[in-house]
């Protein structure tokens, strides 16, 4: 088990200037004035804590004023005692969290989590503490996961800043340290090294070769973590602005053999001459540039994490498919159908919703089907079925299809991207024509039973896809040519 330092660290110095400037912040926002007073009054402290102060720190630094996002506080109080203090006071409280020490509440629209003082130790089996109540800041600080989200701010009158590991410094210089030994924290909670992936990403922080060394020895341990928790904060991570760093540390360590051992995968060699065939880098970049893409589309969302998913995914299906051929090349025939399958087997093992699985899986399936359209010889048939395969992924499809694209040949790019315009305009004018978003057979399941003198049964789902499939290819028919095409082709299995 894992235990407090026998000693505090020794605070270190804040600048004035910054402690003019976080009590200037504090004193922006009206709850925690209040909540300062409250426990002040009733001989208690009261610390606004952890992503709080960091984020106010960040801000200030931009020249921004408040303190963003919601609020954490930690304060020597008991829950049951801030329960008593934020009587009358707070809207509403909320204690799914007491166990822990924490008490929320909702004042005047704002959330604030209030826990008392923890020198919890963790067992090493499971993430879960052995809760304890700490008796002073400092070590409530210690147990902290990062540098940067061990400090605080005092709600008392001297609004004084608590930064016993450096953590402004590092905030600054932007690095990433804990505030113990980087070995120990994770070991206490795995969890911890996917926050420092996510914090790459969020923060633009470079973590210490310490945090790095621990990471990489001890990614087997994020096994012990829950494939929810996992989840939640790879999809934190790729929501950031700019998540490539990021990405590349999470398979540097080893934490991605782990939980997606599908993208370290993709660092393959391909060639008798051992050449490295980066497919791991290509798909970094096709993220890259999807996320360029979906941030210059206004009409989009954004951040979109299904196209940002099928962007890193949409090749995991070629190490499965490689094969050497003649020459010195290498194919992977159909790796976007292993692709598709592989998508969905992971991002159900990592608990997404079943849309998102789907989405990303279906353009993983699509993202070959462009290249098909040649130098742009393709016929109204392919242009519909195009449109209807991709259904309401088409404008993903149409990003992910642009950002597959990372040759440095500039001539190839441009034909490339040209070649698409040329489809996009094509889908433009036919849909003028027709309505491609709703391409239905000319005749429903009721008229077809009508004619053919069905009842309810497999035999009018049959032929409705005949039709469906007329629909595609001819595009629009009129009753009459539409039912003589169904008479024809039932006729002819008759037969």
């Amino acid at each position: 088990m894992s235990a407090t330092p026998s000693s505090p660290a020794e605070p270190q110095p804040v600048p004035p200037a910054v402690q003019e400037t976080v009590r200037s912040l504090v004193e922006l926002s009206p709850v925690l004035t209040e909540l300062g007073q409250r426990f002040a009054a009733a001989g208690f402290e009261a610390h606004l804590v952890g992503g709080s102060v960091r984020d106010a720190l960040l801000a200030a630094g931009q020249g921004a004023a408040g303190v963003p996002g919601d609020l954490d506080v930690t304060t020597d109080a008991r829950p049951e005692q801030v329960l008593e203090l934020l009587r009358g006071w707070a809207r509403s409280t909320w204690n799914t969290g007491i166990a822990f020490g924490t008490v929320g509440a909702d004042v005047g629209g704002t959330r604030v989590e209030i826990t008392t003082f923890r020198a919890d130790r963790y067992d090493r089996e499971s993430r879960n503490p052995e809760v304890a109540w700490g008796d002073s800041l400092v070590d409530d600080l210690v147990r902290r996961d990062f540098t940067v989200n061990a400090m605080a701010v005092s709600l008392g009158p001297d609004r004084s800043v608590t930064d016993p590991f450096g953590g402004l410094g590092d905030l600054l210089a932007r690095r990433l340290g804990t505030p113990g030994a980087a070995v120990e924290s994770f070991a206490d909670d795995p969890l911890r090294m996917l926050r420092a992936v996510r914090f790459v990403a969020q923060l633009g922080l470079t973590p210490d070769d310490d945090v790095v060394a621990a990471m990489t020895s001890l990614s087997g341990e994020l096994a012990r973590i829950t494939p929810e928790r996992v989840q939640a904060e790879l999809s934190k991570t790729l929501l950031q602005d700019a998540p490539r760093a990021a990405l590349e540390l999470f398979v540097s360590t080893g934490l991605a053999d782990v939980v997606l051992p599908e993208l370290p995968a993709l660092r393959m060699e391909i060639d008798e001459h051992h050449q490295h065939k980066d497919v791991y880098t290509h798909s970094l970049t096709v993220l890259d540039q999807a996320i360029a893409l979906e941030k210059a589309d206004a009409a989009a969302p954004s951040p979109d994490l299904v196209l940002r998913l099928a962007a890193l995914l949409h090749d995991i299906g070629k190490p499965a498919t490689r094969r050497h051929e003649a020459g010195g090349r290498v194919s992977f025939h159909h790796h976007e159908v292993v692709g598709a399958k592989l998508v969905r087997k992971r991002l159900t093992a990592l608990r997404y919703p079943k849309d998102v699985v789907e989405a990303v899986s279906r353009l993983t399936f699509l993202h070959l089907r462009f290249h098909g359209y040649g130098r742009g010889e393709w016929t109204d048939s392919a242009v519909r079925r195009y449109v209807t395969d991709a259904g309401e992924l088409l404008p993903r499809l149409h990003k992910l299809v642009r950002s597959d694209s990372t040759t440095r040949n500039r001539k190839r790019a441009a034909a490339l991207a040209a070649t698409y315009d040329s489809l996009e305009q094509r889908i433009a004018e036919l849909e003028a024509q027709e309505d491609l978003a709703r391409v239905r057979p000319d005749l429903d399941g009721n008229a077809i039973m009508g004619i053919l003198g069905l009842g309810p049964g497999p035999e009018v789902g049959a032929a409705w896809r005949f039709l469906k499939d007329l629909r595609l290819e001819r595009g629009p028919l009129g009753r009459d040519e539409a039912e003589a095409a169904l008479r024809s082709w039932w006729a002819g299995r008759a037969g």
